[in-house]
């Protein structure tokens, strides 16, 4: 079942697209999120980001009006190939930083070169987490004491050690997950703009 993240200036025409193609539809509030079950026997389950909990009237027009950006909160993307870093003021990005590091690339030699080369990526991977870590702790580090939430995307395993990192270990990491290519600038924005969506799953009939 995979995760449609619709912006809220989107929602309505999304809603609509979605009634068109399966019929009518009731709405209504669980769990936290707004359930829908369409004519055709299709669902739609919709939460808010940030780990927010809905509990106000079963409409998606009442849902879209309820998305609310934190004052301050974070983004940390981090893969073999580089990192991105932001602090957010709701909308508003504050101090961020990208990084690139390279990673040698896997070889085909065997024996004790196959060794070498796989004992020197994962120092540069470690080096590269290690200044993700780094930066994280420096932009993101005081929401850590806050219960801020943080975004957080790239590659599991990178960002699993990035987070294994002392200075992080208090950050309230919430969904949605980012599945991002190499973090660039343009890679960062745009997963702020993913990281304000609402989170939607739809299981057709």
């Amino acid at each position: 079942m995979p995760l449609v993240l619709v912006p809220t200036a989107r929602w309505a025409r999304w809603v609509d697209n979605f009634e068109r193609s399966h019929g009518a539809t009731s709405y209504a509030v669980v769990d936290g999120a707004l359930a829908g079950a369409a004519q055709d026997g299709s669902t739609v389950t919709v939460r808010l980001p940030f780990a927010a909990s809905y509990d106000g009237p079963a409409t998606p027009d009442a849902l879209g009006a309820a998305v609310a950006v934190p004052d301050d909160w974070g983004v940390l993307l981090v893969r073999k190939g580089g990192f991105a870093v932001a602090r957010m003021r709701g909308a508003t990005m504050g101090e961020s930083k990208t990084g690139q590091r390279h990673v040698q690339g896997r070889t085909k030699a065997g024996g004790q070169s196959q060794q070498r080369f796989a004992r020197r990526r994962d120092n540069q991977a470690r080096q590269a987490y290690e200044a993700a870590a780094d930066h994280a702790a420096r932009i993101l580090g005081s929401l850590a004491g806050r219960h801020a939430p943080v975004v957080t995307g790239g590659d599991h395993g990178a960002v699993d050690e990035v987070l294994e990192d002392l200075r992080l270990r208090g950050f309230v990491v919430v969904a949605p997950w980012l599945a991002v290519p190499d973090p660039r600038r343009g890679v960062l924005e745009q997963a702020v703009a993913d990281a304000t969506a609402l989170q939607v799953e739809v299981v057709n009939a």
